[in-house]
């Protein structure tokens, strides 16, 4: 199965530029919990997540609409094409704990969105199927994974997560 087959495919995105109160209304207003951020050649350069603009609030002590997206994005992008493999992206949602990967085309445009509810959703469909090609192992594997622990108590990273 091809992560074009279940993904979302309404992807809905945020300048780098825009203000963290624009990026949070976007997200409330779609029922989505982060945004591929986009350049100005629509090309994804970036994730924000809700929780990146709650820490980044935060952590700077003013308003959303005083924050840019840039600033508390994750640069980071971790993304998959939508002829891979479903097995590929939970592959990478595990080595990178990350809950949503942007699905892009050759030219890093967002065309969709691959989330853990989208691998259950599937599972859930394929349940009583003769051939499952998602399966609740898929699921929790993926979820335990993307769920382990990075920080230790002591506020020390236990393991570094590959680049």
């Amino acid at each position: 199965m091809k992560v074009e087959e279940i993904m979302t495919r309404e992807v809905r995105t945020i300048g780098l530029d825009s203000n963290l109160d624009s990026a949070a209304e976007l997200m409330w207003n779609n029922d989505c919990g982060s945004l591929p951020v986009v350049n100005e050649n629509d090309e994804v350069v970036g994730m924000l997540t809700d929780r990146d603009i709650c820490m980044h609030a935060w952590s700077q002590g003013r308003p959303l609409r005083e924050l840019s997206v840039r600033g508390a994005m994750s640069s980071r992008v971790v993304a998959c094409r939508p002829a891979d493999p479903v097995s590929r992206a939970e592959e990478l949602m595990q080595t990178h704990q990350i809950r949503r990967l942007p699905v892009v085309d050759a030219a890093a445009h967002p065309v969709g969105i691959f989330s853990l509810s989208d691998l259950s959703r599937e599972a859930v469909l394929e349940h009583d199927a003769d051939r499952r090609e998602v399966g609740d192992d898929d699921v929790a594997r993926t979820l335990a994974a993307v769920c382990e622990p990075r920080w230790g108590g002591d506020g020390e990273v236990d393991r570094l997560l590959p680049v």
